[in-house]
């Protein structure tokens, strides 16, 4: 090993006792992927006592991570979202004063937007249901809906307001996670892409071997390339942020047909959805494609995200855009992710495939694989998360 006292003698030095260190010590768990999931689970099992190593192709936060709006929201798509989204804003809740000014962790409520009659149907019945387990929950007429979101077009018929929902800023909720798991003892390691699960540890790109008790696969939709049996499609998705505009926008708003959009079979959908921001930015939403590889933006896609949302907020055509960006998000056949035990292994646990709701359910991800890894029972039933469910059908 070099003695040499340069600025990049000084980082070669740092790196190599960090392989040395990886290399020849056990790990009780190594955590494949440092995006929130994988993060929030590193942490968790750190706080538990457990040495943990995380290891990352690339960096903290920059897969489907960074391609989040960061809207933490109960969903009801099927019992089992409706109880893992529930269970995981209680969490996160509870984790608030804990959080840095930075995360951007803001209370601000989720208005669902109905355009039409049959929309107010769907918002009473979303009502009835998130009232019947606990949740504040409002139905906004067309006058209350104005007068909650002025710069929302007139003629709309209403909405459900959800007052518990929140967003948080993900990459740095993120980052705070990795450090948490960094003070319990955790150690991290970037750069390097896992190939191969082994029986006692992971394999990395450059042959290096990590050595670990278990492992927790939390790589999104490469998840299924170390795993096989596990069902992840990529699903493109692309992001618009704006300049600042403090008070344009006082709640995270959704269309109703955002619902039709997230979950059906379309190659392609848009709908509208804008989040406020605590700078006073607006974050734009959202689009989704299968099928697509490459991260170049798609110009027809954001026209039509566009034009959604002026369709909704005419207002918006006339502020600046700073940023358009995409990402991939790991989605399964039955919209809900993987999470526990890898059917027929010993050592192999998942925490991968959430899709748009990887940042609200991170946290109650981390509690249910870490009950499971220390054999306790879990706080809410795991079954139809775990990865050895048929996943045609929910």
């Amino acid at each position: 090993m070099t003695t040499i006292l340069t600025a990049s003698g000084s980082r070669e030095f740092i790196f190599d006792l960090l392989q040395m260190t990886t290399s020849t010590k056990t790990f009780d768990v190594a955590v494949i992927g440092a995006g929130i999931v994988g993060a929030a689970c590193a942490a968790s099992l750190a706080r538990e006592g457990l040495h943990v190593v995380i290891v990352e192709s690339k960096n903290v936060a920059s897969g489907a991570t960074a391609a989040g709006m960061g809207h933490i929201v109960v969903m009801d798509d099927s019992d089992a979202q409706f109880a893992l989204t529930q269970y995981s804003q209680t969490l996160w809740n509870e984790l608030v004063p804990e959080l840095p000014t930075l995360a951007e962790f803001e209370n601000c409520g989720t208005i669902w937007v109905a355009a039409d009659d049959e929309e107010m149907n769907e918002v009473r019945r979303k009502h009835d249901l998130y009232s019947s387990r606990g949740l504040n929950s409002e139905i906004l007429d067309e006058r209350s809906l104005r007068n909650a979101e002025p710069n929302l077009r007139e003629g709309l018929a209403g909405g459900l307001l959800v007052r518990g929902d929140s967003v948080v800023y993900q990459l740095f909720a993120t980052r705070y996670l990795i450090e948490t798991a960094k003070q319990n003892g955790s150690v991290l390691r970037t750069g390097r892409r896992v190939l191969e699960i082994t029986d006692d540890g992971v394999k990395l790109d450059n042959g290096e071997r990590i050595l670990s008790k278990l492992i927790v696969n939390a790589a999104g939709f490469a998840a299924a390339d170390l795993s096989p049996g596990l069902v992840i499609a990529k699903r493109k998705g692309h992001l618009i942020i704006t300049e600042r505009y403090p008070n344009f926008v006082r709640h995270q708003l959704v269309e109703l047909g955002y619902l039709r959009s997230a979950h059906g079979t379309s190659s392609e959908s848009v709908a509208f959805n804008v989040q406020p921001r605590g700078t006073g930015q607006l974050l734009l939403g959202s689009s989704r494609q299968f099928g697509a590889e490459t991260d170049e933006i798609d110009h027809n896609i954001v026209r039509r995200m566009t034009s959604r949302a002026f369709e909704f907020m005419a207002g918006l055509r006339s502020l600046s855009v700073t940023r358009v960006w995409t990402g991939f998000r790991p989605a399964t056949p039955d919209n809900l992710p993987y999470i526990g035990k890898l059917p027929d292994s010993e050592n192999v646990y998942v925490a991968a495939g959430h899709e748009g709701l990887g940042i609200t359910t991170s946290i109650g991800t981390a509690e249910l694989i870490t009950d499971t890894i220390l054999g306790r029972e879990t706080a809410i039933p795991i079954d139809p998360y775990l990865p050895g469910r048929r996943t045609d059908t929910h």
